[in-house]
């Protein structure tokens, strides 16, 4: 049940990254053109900004949910599988308790932030910053469903990589 609810994020998510991207394309070349042929439409780089940071922190919360963060994995794999999995249990509890305080942090912050206006679209900064807390929260439910897996899992005798490594299914 666990792992169908990652895959259900993961469905809705995943689409809003394309769709974010592909606007983001859409907005950037109708900068250009717009500078080149006429006068250059003011709200174009707003959006982009805007865009960018959205696709970055949900593209971030898909590569954490596939287990595609940067982790220097050496040692853990070079322990005793038991010690290995307490090994890994550890991490992914500090992880979750930076992403608990992301949430709250991100959170204040978008908090602070709310009586800001965007310049071009005066668009309330709340939406901005709101990306902040919703997608540390996405990656705490990623990292107790891993926390879960990895305490409920027997240790394995060789590990070469991350649990959440795989595809999941399109």
């Amino acid at each position: 049940m666990l792992q169908r609810s990652e895959r259900a994020l993961d469905a809705v998510i995943q689409p809003i990254v394309f769709l974010g991207m592909a606007a983001l394309i859409g907005v950037i070349t109708l900068q250009i053109v717009s500078r080149v042929l006429f006068t250059a439409v003011g709200w174009t780089e707003e959006v982009a900004r805007f865009l960018l940071i959205w696709i970055t922190f949900l593209g971030a919360t898909l590569a954490f949910q596939r287990g595609r963060h940067i982790a220097v994995t050496f040692v853990v794999d070079a322990l005793p599988p038991r010690l290995a999995q307490l090994a890994r249990i550890t991490a992914v509890l500090v992880a979750l308790g930076f992403l608990v305080a992301l949430i709250v942090i991100g959170y204040r912050y978008m908090q602070v932030q709310s009586f800001q206006r965007s310049a071009s679209l005066r668009l309330s900064m709340t939406y901005v910053y709101a990306v902040i807390p919703l997608s540390a929260a996405i990656m705490a439910w990623y990292a107790l469903i891993d926390a879960i897996e990895l305490v409920i899992k027997p240790p394995r005798s060789a590990d070469t990589g991350s649990d959440n490594a795989e595809e999941p299914p399109a």
